[in-house]
């Protein structure tokens, strides 16, 4: 095969590809030696993930951008290769995630050995959906990028669908993959329109191209549309919601934490590299629809009772606040002030990567209890504190993170997003003046809201009083996945300490996007963040660590020097012993919630009381229907249309020989004409 580069640097490129496709053969031959898929498959992701992390750091430190191509593509254009700053920050992303499934896979798949369902097409497709990833944020061109997006959305279909005698599982499935084809023919036609005045389809030609203010607007919401739906975006994510809770928990953690951050790279990518005459209307656009969708994915996330699904419209709510990142930094770009769009990008790039860990850590948490437990409902837990207290204090690390409490990482990012927001008065317009402020206020009741969701999981999950059998029952997982949790528990807590050396890794990449970094965000040394100046705000994570770290030392060393008292059972009002009747329900938790923003659901609530003839009630019963508001307004006359639009083609299937032969007839020769 002759390649049209260097080798060296096609093997740099190429080096985390081969890895994952040599997972994804291996795991071909699971389904007769098990082994395959524990030993060898997921090592070599680890080797896939070690290598994205080691390359996508290197660049970063060089500051250098490395370019190939591959014999592969169109016959008249080789697959263009490119890893640059930016799309080496995501492969980092990629890296880490896909290491810390390596070491929770073996454990966590051994149920599936003796099950219905085929390991090899686990193993097979898992690997297959990871190259697909990383061979998006190397596309250097427009081909290869649908080709390689194409690839990951089709292998992740078939994780989604992979336990498939569940039909709730098959229609959850059917609806991301006809969503992510919808939305992927919304990124080929902004490609389109970017090819059409480039005359070609390589980034570095469209990159060039001079596009006016209504092609390059139509462009950006195309891929807005497009990206959007596949990172989440409201009204767009109602796939997301169905199909992260049925996948397998190491691929819900894949799709929560990377891929929504592979279609957010390409949103940026777009927006920031290819539009290079970004317009401000675009950022208000971002703005309103990241503000929106975190306000609205958090309050979803409260009124949950599956953890996964829980989990999963957080995931909603943490896109949105990325985009509200990037929203600042394209308000701020094209009013001229360079430096504080570097901020807003800084903290969007930021919360990418910790959204990435917490919530691949919670999600792998949350199958830690389902592969203990085989119980996914809040209603049906309680207690797992004293029953698997490994994964309850490493669950209890992510809940700090995405609740963004310091000294986590969650914390710097969000901070960092209020700090660019705190600017709004550089702005010459009144208006974003105003509307600025009041997405920072929404911001943070999203934030308030976020702690109390997570305060809900933590507490029903892991405190109080088993609810059902199999949590009485259950037992601490295998080292594996207390491993794989540990370890990005660890990162979430070392990326919230040290964030200052961080931000200097990529400052690169504001550099090259808006012109300019934060050259005083490292100006009081390594131990305090200045992201605008010193006088300003400032931030010392590792001084609040100590700072907390001394206040529990203190209270510890008080209480055990204080008089012993005598410990006793609660009094329990003459009632019996306490039990898990008498403990707080997830439904209950949520109600205050529900009531106070009643508008933002479909909310539908049935008791049933039934009473005898002397009309005591002798039976009632409790029903509540929460339902997405996005389902009536959007989805449901799409599809009422496209089943009429069915219906309507579907007249023409006459069940006559001769018309058949009919339109065969007609169609040669309309072909023949527009040959001729």
């Amino acid at each position: 095969m002759t390649l049209v580069a260097p080798v060296s640097d096609i093997l740099f490129l190429t080096t985390p590809i081969i890895f994952a496709l040599l997972s994804s053969l291996v795991a071909l031959g699971a389904d007769r030696y098990p082994v395959l898929l524990r030993r060898v498959a997921f090592l070599l992701l680890g080797f896939a993930g070690l290598a994205a992390v080691i390359n996508g750091t290197l660049v970063l430190i060089e500051h250098s951008a490395i370019t190939g191509q591959l014999p592969l593509g169109l016959p008249w254009m080789n697959w263009h290769l490119r890893l640059d700053p930016l799309s080496a920050f995501f492969l980092i992303i990629v890296g880490l995630i896909t290491t810390a499934v390596s070491l929770y896979g073996p454990g966590y798949t051994q149920e599936f050995e003796h099950g219905p369902y085929s390991l090899g097409v686990l193993g097979f497709f898992t690997g297959l959906f990871i190259t697909g990833m990383m061979l998006v944020l190397l596309a250097d061109d427009a081909f290869m990028f649908m080709v390689t997006w194409e690839i990951m959305s089709i292998s992740s279909y078939f994780l989604v669908v992979y336990q498939h005698t569940n039909a709730t599982n098959r229609r959850a499935a059917f609806l991301y993959l006809l969503l992510a084809h919808l939305g992927a023919l919304s990124i080929l036609l902004a490609f389109s329109i970017l090819a059409g005045f480039g005359g070609d389809f390589t980034f570095a030609v469209m990159r060039d191209s001079q596009l006016t203010l209504t092609w390059s607007s139509l462009a950006f919401a195309l891929g807005l549309f497009g990206f959007g739906m596949k990172a989440g975006l409201v009204p767009l994510h109602a796939w997301l919601p169905e199909a992260h809770p049925v996948a397998p928990s190491h691929i819900s953690a894949l799709m929560s934490g990377v891929m929504l951050k592979v279609a957010i790279y390409g949103l940026i990518r777009l927006v920031f590299d290819l539009l290079n005459t970004p317009h401000w209307s675009w950022g208000i656009i971002l703005l309103l629809l990241g503000s929106s969708t975190a306000f609205l994915g958090i309050l979803y996330a409260l009124l949950q009772n599956d953890l996964k699904r829980l989990l999963a419209y957080s995931s909603i709510e943490n896109v949105g606040i990325i985009c509200i990142g990037l929203g600042l930094s394209l308000l701020f770009l094209t009013a001229g002030h360079r430096q504080i769009a570097a901020l807003g990008m800084i903290a969007a790039l930021y919360h990418t990567l910790n959204h990435a860990l917490f919530k691949g850590l919670l999600f792998l948490g949350a199958g830690a209890i389902l592969h203990t437990t085989h119980e996914q409902n809040l209603e049906q837990m309680g207690g797992l504190i004293h029953r698997i207290p490994v994964t309850a204090f490493f669950f209890l690390i992510g809940c700090l993170s995405i609740s963004a409490l310091p000294p986590f990482n969650g914390f710097v990012s969000e901070w960092l997003t209020f700090q660019t927001a705190l600017q709004a008065p550089n702005f010459e317009s009144g208006v974003l003046r105003a509307m600025i402020p009041l997405s920072a206020a929404l911001l943070a009741l999203t934030a308030a809201l976020s702690a109390t969701c997570f305060v809900k999981t933590f507490g029903l999950a892991f405190l109080g009083q088993p609810r059902s059998r199999p949590v009485r029952h259950a037992r601490e997982t295998k080292l594996g996945m207390k491993l794989a949790q540990g370890f990005l528990a660890t990162l979430c807590l070392l990326f919230g300490i040290f964030p200052t050396s961080f931000i200097d890794l990529i400052e690169i990449i504001p550099q090259q996007l808006v012109g300019n970094g934060l050259p005083s965000a490292s100006a009081g040394g390594w131990l305090w963040l200045t992201p605008i100046d010193p006088q300003v705000a400032s931030y010392a994570a590792p001084l609040v660590l100590l700072s907390i770290i001394a206040v529990w030392l203190s209270a510890y060393f008080i209480l055990r020097n204080t008089k012993k008292t005598r410990l006793t059972h609660p009094w329990d009002c003459g009632f019996g012993p306490l039990n898990a009747r008498m403990q707080y329900t997830s439904t209950a938790f949520a109600m205050p919630i529900r009531r106070l923003f009643k508008p933002a659901w479909r909310v539908e609530e049935i008791i049933k009381d039934t009473k005898d003839e002397t009309l005591y009630s002798q039976d009632i019963r409790y029903q509540l229907h929460i339902s997405d508001r996005a389902w009536p307004i959007l989805y449901e006359p799409l599809i009422y249309a496209m089943i009429w639009m069915a219906r309507q083609v579907g007249r023409i299937q006459t069940g006559n020989i001769r018309t058949y032969l009919a339109y065969s007839f007609f169609t040669l020769l309309v072909l023949l004409w527009l040959i001729t």
